[in-house]
């Protein structure tokens, strides 16, 4: 379990369905000066419609905007991208950026991308920061109706951000706001307004590098849970997808949670749409922070000291056609975890 790794380069990923505005946000972020110590990486320079009047210098595959920041298009692999600009930046071929905003295409998965930051060689440069999506206010419900992809890019989100916000009824707006509660209720929801700022997208972080402590409140927010454990299914299960907090009191020996881990991935990592926990772990020193998208779990992180008074284990869980009460199972044969037989329970549980 290595401790977080503050020199490594954050990234955000960008994504949001065809029409949510995503274009618009980031052509406008694009111009703000605050986005000088950032590199941006897009599908296609057409998509975003970068103007004549923003670029200052090019190359073959990267363009300099006045504001500073850096823009590149994905030429095949987005590995392979991201290797090539953090090169570029040691040898000094581009500024220093600090760190890193991708954005997709509409259609997107954005789970390919979650992956190749948490499993491939780039994380040595690279961390994931946080999946940020754009969600139109005006026909934001049918589109969740209709695409199941949009349904995942929101149940995936750290943030939520809507747009079009003025072209909405206030009525249309708020409903909208209870569908994606209901999809993802630890994301925060943010609208796209004349002060929005490249902060709002880039200080979403899971946990802050510099102080080695995670924002329990803002990523776990397990009371926003807490109300929905006796909802109607209509409520708790729109398209499919599930979403729970699960506590749990006593301190866990580590080898229980990674076989825990090792089963539920190999199991059900396909409905996992993301797994976000803290972990009480025996003679640790330390709270470990695990997270997962679908069957990839991102190597353990140790902090130094936990961020609050509250020494519990908190899992967040967003699943797809994945039942509450097998999760729970398998929980229930972790607390209780002992002896030769804790493999076997936890794979009863998981293929009852």
């Amino acid at each position: 379990m290595n401790p977080i790794d503050s020199e490594r380069l954050p990234v955000a990923v960008l994504t949001g369905f065809l029409g949510s505005g995503k274009t618009t946000l980031l052509n406008r972020l694009l111009r703000h000066t605050d986005m000088g110590d950032a590199a941006v990486i897009v599908n296609e320079f057409g998509e975003i419609g970068i103007d004549n009047a923003l670029v200052e210098a090019s190359t073959d595959e990267i363009v300099l905007l006045p504001s500073g920041c850096l823009c590149c298009t994905v030429r095949g692999d987005l590995v392979n991208t991201l290797r090539d600009l953090s090169m570029k930046r040691v040898m000094g071929a581009v500024p220093p950026f600090r760190r890193v905003l991708i954005e997709t295409t509409g259609l997107a998965d954005p789970a390919p991308i979650i992956h190749a930051l948490m499993a491939f060689p780039v994380t040595r440069r690279y961390r994931l920061d946080a999946v940020l999506t754009t969600v139109d206010s005006v026909n934001g419900e049918s589109t969740l109706d209709s695409y199941p992809e949009a349904v995942k890019q929101v149940a995936v989100a750290d943030r939520l951000f809507l747009t079009k916000i003025d072209l909405a009824s206030q009525a249309s707006v708020e409903s909208l706001r209870a569908r994606l509660v209901a999809l993802n209720p630890a994301a925060p929801i943010t609208s796209t307004g004349d002060k929005f700022a490249p902060g709002m997208l880039f200080d979403a972080a899971l946990y802050d590098p510099a102080t080695k402590t995670v924002d329990v409140q803002n990523w776990l927010r397990a009371e926003a849970y807490e109300g929905r454990k006796n909802a109607p299914d209509t409520a708790r299960h729109p398209t499919g997808i599930d979403s729970f907090c699960s506590i749990i009191d006593d301190p866990l020996e580590w080898r229980h949670i990674a076989a825990w881990l090792d089963l539920l991935a190999g199991h059900r990592g396909e409905r996992l749409l993301r797994v976000k926990g803290i972990f009480n772990v025996r003679d640790a020193g330390g709270p470990i922070v695990v997270q997962a998208v679908q069957h990839l779990f991102h190597p353990p992180l140790q902090l130094e000291s936990w961020p609050d008074a509250d020494r519990r284990s908190r899992v967040v869980f967003i699943t797809r056609d994945l039942r509450r009460e097998v999760i729970e199972e398998t929980l229930a044969a972790l607390r209780n975890g002992t002896g030769a037989t804790f493999r076997s329970d936890l794979s009863s549980s998981l293929t009852n």
